[in-house]
């Protein structure tokens, strides 16, 4: 017999329902010192700055505020926490690569976010994004590895796949895929989005729900 959170439909409703649930911004920490207590299951988004973690937040909760966006690579400088309704929050990460900022505080993030992907026992997916346009490039990879390495579980979206030629779109996910399917922390799927037409964001509000189901919560 077909489990509930196995069925398709079944998902797609409760990662609906999911992220249509009241969202607030709660907490934001510059230091792994400051981080909030420890409460629901956590997601996080990490990504090359000006990826579109941000925008990608915005559309997954159908808000066009709720994350803060800006064409400025580096303007969030911080790991910014939201609440789903009590059941899940979303952690909008500072974006490593190019910024706006000087090399000091850029050193600062990544050491921040790299203790808190290690150490946060609440975390259970990291989601990175992947631009469309370029694919995993070597930082990209190298978050990968570090991800492997210390055994946290995470899943690569592509985003801004409107922006993509015809017929590209289908080369850059099975490039993408083979770049994965040895990494030993990677869910095995590739999920292709777009913050601008809504593209893949149903299909990734399910796959979050179905991260809650494994984890025992009811649908």
């Amino acid at each position: 017999m077909t489990e509930p959170h196995d069925d398709e439909a079944a998902l797609a409703e409760a990662g609906r329902k999911l992220f249509a649930a009241e969202a607030e911004f709660i907490w934001a920490a510059a230091r792994v010192d400051n981080l909030p207590p420890m409460g629901p299951l956590e997601i996080a988004f990490a990504g090359r700055s000006n990826v579109g973690k941000s925008s990608l937040v915005n559309a997954l909760t159908g808000r066009k505020t709720l994350a803060r966006t800006s064409h400025t690579p580096g303007r969030t400088q911080e790991l910014n926490f939201f609440d789903l309704g009590g059941r899940l929050r979303i952690v909008d990460m500072p974006g490593y690569g190019f910024a706006a900022a000087a090399k000091s505080k850029v050193d600062a993030w990544t050491e921040t976010v790299s203790a808190y992907l290690r150490g946060r026992t609440a975390l259970g997916r990291v989601y990175v994004l992947i631009d469309s346009r370029h694919g995993i490039k070597p930082n990209d990879a190298a978050v990968l590895e570090d991800l492997d390495r210390h055994a946290v579980s995470y899943q690569v979206v592509l985003t801004k796949i409107d922006e993509l030629k015809d017929g590209v779109l289908a080369e850059r996910l099975a490039a993408t895929q083979a770049a994965i399917a040895r990494r030993a922390a990677a869910f095995p799927i590739v999920q292709p989005t777009s913050s601008r037409t809504g593209d893949g964001v149903p299909a990734l509000r399910a796959a979050v729900a179905r991260l809650l189901a494994d984890r025992g919560a009811p649908l």
